[in-house]
């Protein structure tokens, strides 16, 4: 059918909103659960809090270590985003431009290793954090994100790397520039809406990783977010209320993260598959 007649876009118009109401909902149930003030699991349909009321977000801002758990999330996810974009930028730059022995290898290495989930490597990760001493520390959690991050982030930015062209690096060189130069000065900056989105993603990964956060931190006051909220659903009885609360606070620094990044998303996102 023909969507520039009015039949057409009211058809689109009516498919648009359905799916957006169905996107939405789910999310609108968080908000409900959270402005409630009984802890119970409400089944009704509708959507909006009968009895509206902030006491759930005031209990997880005070009642509970949240800033603890807020600045260890924070300092883990920005130093995780912060040293694993940093050795992408580099081993995707020499993947792009230098001929070496081993690069088809490394680069088939990388495309292989994201096809299985970081949960089959737990038992591998905890042995060795465990024989370095770096369990229950926030260093050894920084230390798994980066890595783990790692190919995901070098297949982006290599993609995008490849869109550069040559003849920039070429006329930098022959003016007396260095390699480092040329890569500091001309490719890194050129790269900024890749690297804004391979690090929005890295971010992403880390703040709401749960499974190894879990696995690695033992003490309360050293717990993640994701991690600290789960102690509001037990086996016997959760507390939905406080849970949806937290969910949303937590999710408050993501949402933000994606405003303001959001001119870079689609150039960073579509750049890099022009040509590998």
């Amino acid at each position: 059918m023909n969507q520039s007649t009015p039949l057409g876009r009211i058809i689109k118009l009516v498919f648009l909103v359905f799916f957006t109401i169905l996107v939405l909902y789910p999310v609108l149930w968080v908000f409900k659960m959270a402005l409630s003030p009984s802890q119970g699991f409400d089944a009704s349909l509708n959507p909006i809090p009968s009895h509206p009321t902030l006491e759930n977000f005031r209990y997880v801002l005070f009642e509970m270590p949240f800033f603890r758990w807020l600045f260890n999330s924070a300092m883990v996810s920005i130093s995780a985003t912060v040293l694993g974009v940093f050795l992408a930028c580099t081993s995707a730059y020499a993947l792009s431009r230098f001929r070496f022995p081993g690069r088809a290898t490394a680069m088939l290495s990388f495309l292989v290793v994201q096809m299985f989930p970081g949960v089959l490597m737990m038992i591998p990760l905890y042995l060795i954090m465990d024989y370095l001493g770096l369990l229950d520390q926030m260093l050894g959690l920084v230390l798994v994100y980066s890595t783990t991050a790692i190919p995901f982030c070098v297949w982006m930015l290599k993609g995008y790397f490849d869109t550069i062209p040559k003849e920039l690096e070429e006329a930098a060189l022959m003016d007396g520039a260095s390699t480092a130069m040329v890569f500091w000065k001309i490719m890194l900056p050129l790269s900024l809406p890749a690297v804004a989105v391979t690090a929005l993603f890295s971010f992403m990964t880390a703040w709401n990783e749960f499974i190894l956060a879990a696995v690695f931190m033992n003490s309360r006051d050293h717990y993640t977010l994701p991690v600290g909220l789960k102690l509001l659903v037990g086996q016997f009885s959760s507390d939905w209320g406080y849970f949806g609360a937290g969910a949303i606070l937590v999710s408050l620094p993501v949402v933000a993260l994606f405003f303001a990044l959001q001119k870079n998303l689609v150039g960073g996102l579509t750049a890099g598959g022009v040509k590998g």
